[in-house]
């Protein structure tokens, strides 16, 4: 006898890969799992501190995507610290917050510059006319391109593999919930790994939107046209947030299908098959990050702030 399938859940469970684990987010809890050197999985599990999923000014359309990205950052920089202090337990070694902090901001600096300084100068270059439409055009097809490069050199890095593997198996597992099939191995290795709610996903659309909102200014003075781009990046996001969310409504519509083509196709750079250990410890986050709302039993492991 079929079974029926449950209706796609109304709340967007979401996550991220980390060091040797994932992190899953759900509405008022999140969790993250990591598969220790001796094989064992650690997890932790803590209630969100912000109110953004639950609170009604933040559920917001705009403001929602702002709110959801900022705790998505700092989430992710917790639990990459925790999961990296894992790894390192047997070396005695330990990643402290300040040094994550620092790590973040090192990495936001060279960030910007690909992304924000290279595109700029390469419309600089190439376009010398006053024509905005044409400079943000050419800006936005560097900033692709630079974007493209960079996934493709980094998932040739061993280390950044296995970080893509576990980003594919968080993906299936939701994939897999939101097709409403049973949440283990054997259903989550036939999911795909690819989402339109991708994190690589949303900066494609970003790429897409910031066409859109910086054409009207045009080429101007290089001290300006840095400072827009930076001080419309929540602008940008909260756009590129609810063109997300939209795709994912729409997915299974011939026009959504169409729209999420480069969207899924950049997913393949950031993500790889991963294998049954891998996809053990994201249904680990996942269950630990709905045990609140399944009633399923589950010690939580504190997380050091």
């Amino acid at each position: 006898m079929a079974v029926a399938r449950a209706k796609r859940p109304a709340f967007f469970y979401g996550g991220q890969a980390v060091v040797e684990g994932v992190l899953m987010r759900g509405k008022r809890h999140y969790a993250v799992a990591a598969r220790k050197r001796d094989g064992r999985i650690v997890v932790i599990h803590e209630p969100l501190r912000s109110r953004v999923y639950t609170s009604r000014v933040w559920a917001q359309p705009f403001l929602r995507g702002i709110a959801g990205l900022v705790e998505m950052i700092h989430l992710g920089m917790r639990a990459l610290t925790w999961s990296a202090n894992i790894q390192m337990e047997e070396a005695e070694v330990q990643l402290s917050p300040a040094a994550m902090r620092t790590t973040m901001a090192i990495s936001a600096v060279l960030g910007l510059f690909l992304f924000v300084g290279l595109p700029l100068l390469a419309a600089s270059a190439l376009h010398r006319g006053s024509q905005s439409g044409a400079f943000t055009a050419i800006e936005g097809a560097a900033r692709a391109v630079v974007l493209i490069g960079y996934l493709f050199l980094i998932g040739m890095v061993p280390s950044v593999r296995r970080l893509f593997q576990y980003h594919g198996a968080e993906h299936k597992t939701i994939n897999c919930f939101e097709s409403g099939d049973p949440v283990d191995v054997e259903h989550i290795r036939a999911a795909s790994r690819l989402h339109p709610r991708c994190g690589t996903g949303f900066l494609v659309v970003v790429a897409l939107v910031s066409i859109i909102v910086f054409a009207p200014l045009g080429n101007l003075p290089w001290v300006v046209l840095v400072a827009s781009r930076v001080l419309l990046i929540p602008v940008v996001a909260a756009i590129a947030y609810e063109g997300i969310r939209l795709l994912a409504r729409i997915r299974d519509t011939a026009p959504g299908r169409i729209a999420l083509v480069p969207v899924l196709a950049t997913q393949r750079l950031t993500t790889r098959e991963p294998d049954d250990s891998q996809i053990e410890v994201a249904i680990a986050a996942f269950t630990a990050a709905r045990s609140e709302e399944t009633g399923e039993p589950f010690s939580p492991l504190p997380l050091a702030s």
